[in-house]
């Protein structure tokens, strides 16, 4: 008979798991999981992907999509078969995952610090999208209104959050997931589709915008950076699947699976227009965000900013769930805070506006995806979970992959061929 102690000890665990916004409700259905993926992936990077392809041209573009779309599919077909790759046991976070691959000590130490980078990263560029495209509906509705500074408009947008980020969990949010998965697609379709319309500018120029090789290598590197930061999403993967429930009839990869399927879909319709339409249509004079480039009919693009304040709301928050999780987990297990509504109010408020405050210090929203993208997100989203998956005893498969991901991560060139590396 166990203890009376060590019973109490798993009672009180499970208790905080109850809690915790990951593990505290698993009813959700498969379709769930296709509005958390379409708002975790189809977000404001997919804006960007006209620009990056003036950066990177037809050929090198067309394939980076294309190759992009397929690879990160595997991957995230990779992380679905492995959230019950142990019989009994789920790995309902991604660094449980990395330290069942690589032990609890070398596996936080791999996959924490990138993951909070890419979910840490995506609040903060969608802070500085949501307050400029608010921005943007206020100078389209009103162009002979007094201006307001962005920083303003980023306040407003982190006030938003501050309410919102008071939903307990993934399944709490699943009505704003939903609305913001819509909307990605209603603004993607308005950004091709108005380009469509706009026609193929005169002085359309394809040629490259820098004129040094050093110049050209650069916008290529951030380029690729734009398009792994517009196929990202895969941070939140095993997350999302823990709120589905499992049974060892119906494992939960398989409505899992069903849901990405049907995500995947939406994002080819939305990301494969956007960027060879946008591009054919402005060629390198393009900026970085489609939208901006647009400029009628001025209710078209307005609505179409709308649409992205809503999206990115709905993104935000799926993001932000992994982070709250993380925060709580330290607060309440090893500093031993009590865990509650005045703990998760003060917590996650701190942390939404840590992200608006740094938004509004650093509002480049090119510069931004083009960091994130290749800093973090080409890693974990390209071949971080390959290796974890291909993981063997041996000790150089560990070393392999810690050299992996300290070498050059801004490359995509290299990560491409990671995933076929394992067979």
């Amino acid at each position: 008979m166990a203890p009376s102690g060590m019973s109490t000890e798993k009672e009180n665990d499970k208790a905080i798991d109850d809690w915790l916004p990951i593990t505290s409700s698993r009813n959700a259905k498969w379709w769930y999981s296709t509005f958390h993926n379409v708002t975790a992936m189809v977000g404001a990077g997919v804006l960007s992907l006209p620009y990056a392809m003036s950066e990177l041209g037809w050929g090198p573009g067309v394939v980076a999509m294309l190759l992009s779309w397929v690879i990160t599919l595997y991957t995230l077909w990779q992380m679905v078969e492995m959230h019950e790759c142990v019989p009994g046991k789920r790995f309902d976070r991604y660094h449980e995952l990395g330290q069942h691959a690589f032990g609890d000590k070398l596996g936080l130490w791999i996959v924490v610090p990138q993951q909070l980078i890419v979910e840490v990263g995506v609040c903060i560029v969608y802070m500085v999208t949501g307050g400029k495209s608010l921005q943007k509906c206020y100078t389209v509705a009103c162009p002979d209104c007094k201006p307001i500074r962005t920083s303003f408009w980023i306040m407003i947008f982190g006030a938003i959050h501050l309410v919102l980020s008071q939903l307990p969990n993934f399944n709490s949010i699943t009505l704003v997931s939903l609305a913001a998965a819509v909307m990605s697609l209603s603004y993607s379709t308005i950004a091709w589709v108005a380009s469509a319309h706009k026609g193929r500018q005169a002085d359309v120029d394809y040629s490259k915008t820098a004129s040094t090789s050093a110049g050209q290598t650069f916008n290529f590197l951030s380029a690729l950076g734009d398009v792994a930061f517009a196929y990202a999403g895969h941070n939140v993967v095993l997350e999302i699947q823990a709120t589905i429930p499992s049974t060892p009839d119906k494992p939960s990869k398989k409505p899992m699976w069903q849901g990405v399927i049907l995500a995947y879909l939406v994002v080819a319709i939305c990301y494969l227009p956007v960027a060879f339409v946008g591009y054919y249509v402005f060629g390198n004079a393009v900026d970085d965000n489609v939208l901006i480039t647009l400029n009628k009919p001025r209710w078209l693009i307005a609505a179409a900013n709308i649409f992205v304040v809503v999206h990115v709301i709905g993104s935000y928050q799926i993001y932000a769930m992994p982070v709250f999780d993380m925060l709580e987990t330290f607060l309440v297990k090893k500093l031993r805070f009590r865990p509650g509504l005045p703990l998760r109010l003060i917590a996650r408020s701190l942390y939404v506006v840590f992200t608006a405050l740094v938004g509004i210090a650093v509002p480049f929203f090119g510069g931004l995806l083009g960091f994130f993208g290749g800093f973090a997100f080409a890693p974990t989203t390209y071949y971080v979970r390959t290796f974890i998956s291909c993981f063997s005893p041996p000790t150089i498969s560990k070393l392999l992959v810690v050299q992996v991901v300290l070498t050059e991560p801004t490359s995509l060139l290299q990560s491409n061929s990671f995933p076929a590396f394992c067979g």
